[in-house]
This record gives structure tokens, C-alpha cells and sequence, in this order.
């Protein structure tokens, strides 16, 4: 067969890859599409191995456990997986979903301690439905669209250095000191703490290296190269995970260590795939705490995306001018579904995720890199003991440098006028400061509202934002509510 004429075969399809997935209207290209969904995975691969860490810390009300550590593993990468693809093929945005952290640890601690694991699954389960009805009904389109274009600059501004902080705490590069709020000290000492940060330190350097050289693939590069250099560190200096049974080694691994797994393809269990209950939970835990329980879940899962897919577009350059990206409504669905899903497959909520980023910052632009992102989720159901190669230290230098490349819009925001500069600074610092995306999205909203009454300008606030404000107002005093009505 002659090169024209197999190019002549090829082009249709391509063609209709580029034309479904709008890859050279967004200035991408499949390739970029490819690296980007790849990097993607890269970064959030760990939550195959964390998630069933922070779930198996906690017991239900029976004394049980939620599964074993092989089924929550094979489940998260399922669900993860399964809901990514589907973002890709729905809303055509590169944003990948899995079980999300802080969820799952208030599912744990919070929930399942006072009901069974499947009354509490099936808790996570309504909260999704509630989340689709308001997407269903233009409510959470509606919200979002109500937020001020500055406003939500700030939000891309605050995740990007929430995700930087991220990155150097999840590397063990910046340590709580005991006696702060927030992780303020480099390493152990104000020194850097063994190998594993090392490692860290390498990645870091290289990424930026290759990032400033303008290589194509800086960060698939720097993650393949630096998880080779910590394979080859674990071999010599045989550095060992952070937790053993001896205690504690601070200069241990974080999550995952490095080194050449005895087996490449492990058989998925998937027993916990519809291990819920839907309305078990009213009866076990009462009317009060289940609504509260719910709204928590509810109002984290809401703002928490909505600034999540604000930050992904404003990086990707997808948002209008004001600060919508595009297929809201079908992003939001998917979300919402995700949600569902993580309570179907007993993994917890499913959200989208902000390491996201980094495959947007290798050039993804498309809901392709994002199916590439969830097969690639599928395949780690069997090829569990590969995803094990990659630790953290090797992984999250990206987000370093996404955090920098994100950081780059506080440009857009006015600073001389208070009445946002104000809101926007608490959003931005705020995020890191308390490891929260909705306490900074709840902050910089409640400041936007009182700023606009105090200046005797109550008329100009959108209905919704009175709405949203009241609801993070609740948010926000949870706890004393909770203990009032005991």
C-alpha cells in the first residue's frame, strides 16, 4: 500500500477525532492530547493507593470494615476511570475525576462511624442526586454564572497555590512544625529530609529545566525520568516507607515506595460494586444528622468543582470573557453522576480534580487527553503493581510547577478596587492556608456580600449570591449547629 494511499484511509478518521473532540479548533493536537491525559494520570494515580488507606482508618457502627485493600484499590480505579471517559465523551473538557480527599476522610470519620459503610455509601449516593437535580434544574449553572468574573480569576489563583503547597507537603519538601497552623518549615530542621525529598528536589529541577527550554512533554519527562531516579535511590539506599511497624521514619517514602514490582498484572476484585444502602442511614443516625451530613457533603462537592473547572479553563485559555467554560451544564452533570458513582462503588464521592492541571499545563486542551486519563484508570485495575512504581516525590513537582503557571492570572484582578480586591485576597489565601478550596470560595464570597452592604450597594448583589452566602454561612457553623441540636 502506497504512503498516500494509507494517508488517504487515515484522514476521515482523523478527521472525525478532530471534529468530535474540536482538537485544532482549541489549538491542540492529538499527540499533546495524548501526553496530556497521560501526565494527568500521573499526578492523580496516587489516590489508587490512598483512598483505601484513609478508608480502611475507619470502622462502621458494627465494628466493620468498608473491604479489603485490593477491592477499594480495583473499585476507586474503576469508578475513576469509567466517569473520566465519560467526561471526555459529554462535556469534551480535560478535567479527570476519582474519589475525592477530604470527602472520603469525612465519610470515614464522620459518617460510617455512625451507620453501616453501606448506609453511608448510600448517604454519598443521594448527595449526588441532589447535586444532579440542581444541575437538572439550572441552579448550580445558575450560581456559577452568578459569581464575578474577578472573583473566580481569584479562585484559579488560590487552587493554583493550594496545588503548590500540595505539592511540596505531599513530598515531605515543607513539614508542619507542631507549632503552627500550617506547614511552614523546609524539611526537618529547616534542612531537607533524606532521599525521598532528594528526589523530590530532583523532579522539581528537572521539570523546570525542561519547562523553560520549552521541551515538548517537560513534565511526562521529568515524572518517567525522576521515578527512575527514585527506583534506582530505594536500591542503594534501601530508604523505606514513611510508616513501618517499627514506628515512624520521617525520612521514609511518603506513600508508595519506589522499586521494580514482582508482578505487572494483578486480577481486579470488584465485591464492593453496588454496596450501598440508600435509605438505611435516617433510621440509624436520625433525620438532624443525616441532613447535615448530607448538606456538608453537598456544599464541599458544589464549590469545590466549581472552582476546580474555573481553574482547569482559565489554564487551558476555554473560558469566555466571563469566566464560563464551555459545556457547563454537561460538565456539571458528569460531576454530579461522578458523585454518585463513588457511593455506588463504595469508594466515596467521586469529584473533579485540580491535578488536572498538570496535563493542561503539557498542552491538553480536549476531552481526549481525558478519555486517555480514564482508560488509562482502567488498565491500573490490572496492572495495579506498575501504578505502585511511581511515588509521590516523583510525581508532584508538576504540581509545583502548574501552581506557578496558575498563579500567573492574578494579573486580571484590579487591586486598587477593594471591593473585590478584598474578596479575591482572602479566596487566594485562604485555599492554602486551611487546606480548603470551599473555605477560600466561602470566605471570598461572604467578603464580596458584606463589602457591597456596608458600602450601602445590597442592590447589586446578585439574588443567587444572597443565597450562596447564607448557605456557606451554615457551612461555616456546622459544628456549633450540630452540637445545639445535640
Amino acid at each position: 500500500m502506497s504512503d498516500e494511499t494509507q494517508t488517504a484511509q487515515q484522514r476521515p478518521q482523523t478527521s472525525r477525532l478532530d471534529g468530535y473532540f474540536k482538537i485544532s479548533e482549541r489549538g491542540s493536537s492529538v499527540s499533546r492530547e495524548i501526553r496530556g491525559g497521560i501526565v494527568t494520570f500521573l499526578t492523580m494515580a496516587y489516590i489508587i493507593v490512598l483512598n483505601p488507606i484513609i478508608l480502611l482508618q475507619g470502622k462502621d457502627i458494627n465494628g466493620d470494615f468498608v473491604g479489603t485493600f485490593p477491592q477499594i484499590a480495583a473499585a476507586t480505579a474503576l469508578a475513576a476511570g469509567a466517569m473520566t471517559i465519560l467526561m471526555g465523551l459529554v462535556a469534551n473538557y480535560p478535567l479527570a475525576l476519582a474519589t475525592g480527599l477530604g470527602l472520603n476522610a469525612f465519610v470515614t470519620f464522620s459518617i460510617a462511624s455512625q451507620m453501616t459503610w453501606s448506609d453511608a455509601m448510600g448517604l454519598v449516593v443521594l448527595e449526588g442526586l441532589i447535586i444532579l437535580v440542581l444541575v437538572l434544574t439550572g441552579f448550580r449553572e445558575a450560581v456559577f454564572h452568578a459569581v464575578p468574573a474577578q472573583l473566580k480569576i481569584a479562585i484559579s489563583v488560590g487552587i493554583g497555590l493550594f496545588i503548590a503547597l500540595i505539592g511540596l507537603v505531599d513530598a515531605g519538601f515543607v513539614r508542619r512544625t507542631g507549632a503552627g497552623p500550617v506547614p511552614v518549615e523546609m524539611g526537618i530542621g529547616g534542612q531537607l529530609a533524606g532521599w525521598p525529598v532528594f528526589v523530590f528536589t530532583f523532579g522539581l529541577i528537572l521539570v523546570i529545566a525542561l519547562y523553560v527550554r520549552h521541551v515538548k512533554g517537560a513534565i511526562l519527562i521529568s515524572i518517567l525520568v525522576t521515578t527512575l531516579v527514585a527506583i534506582l535511590v530505594e536500591k542503594l539506599a534501601k530508604v523505606g516507607p514513611t510508616f513501618t511497624d517499627d514506628g515512624v521514619n520521617p525520612k521514609g517514602w511518603n506513600l508508595n515506595v519506589p522499586a521494580l514490582p514482582d508482578k505487572v498484572v494483578d486480577l481486579p476484585d470488584f465485591a464492593l460494586l453496588g454496596n450501598f444502602n440508600l435509605l438505611g442511614s435516617w433510621e440509624n443516625a436520625g433525620i438532624v444528622t443525616v441532613v447535615l451530613f448530607i448538606f456538608t457533603l453537598l456544599l464541599a462537592d458544589f464549590f469545590d468543582t466549581m472552582g476546580t473547572m474555573t481553574a482547569i479553563g482559565a489554564e487551558a485559555g476555554l473560558l469566555d470573557e466571563e469566566g464560563n467554560p464551555p459545556n457547563t451544564q454537561r460538565i456539571l452533570i458528569v460531576d454530579s453522576l461522578a458523585a454518585v458513582a463513588g457511593g455506588a462503588a463504595s469508594v466515596s464521592s467521586n469529584t473533579s480534580y485540580i491535578e488536572s492541571a498538570s496535563g493542561v499545563g503539557e498542552g491538553a486542551r480536549t476531552g481526549l487527553a481525558s478519555v486517555v486519563t480514564g482508560l488509562l484508570f482502567l488498565l491500573a485495575t490490572l496492572f495495579s503493581p506498575l501504578v505502585e512504581v511511581i511515588p509521590n516525590e516523583a510525581a508532584v513537582p508538576a504540581l509545583v510547577l502548574v501552581g506557578f503557571l496558575m498563579m500567573q492570572q492574578v494579573r486580571g484582578i484590579d487591586w486598587d478596587d477593594l471591593e473585590i480586591a478584598i474578596p479575591a485576597f482572602l479566596t487566594i489565601v485562604l485555599m492554602p492556608f486551611t487546606y480548603s478550596i470551599s473555605a477560600g470560595i466561602g470566605a471570598g464570597f461572604l467578603a464580596f456580600v458584606l463589602i457591597k452592604v456596608v458600602l450601602g450597594k445590597a442592590r447589586v448583589i446578585h439574588p443567587l449570591m444572597w443565597v450562596v452566602a447564607v448557605m456557606f454561612i451554615l457551612y461555616f457553623a456546622i459544628s456549633p449547629i450540630s452540637a445545639a441540636l445535640g
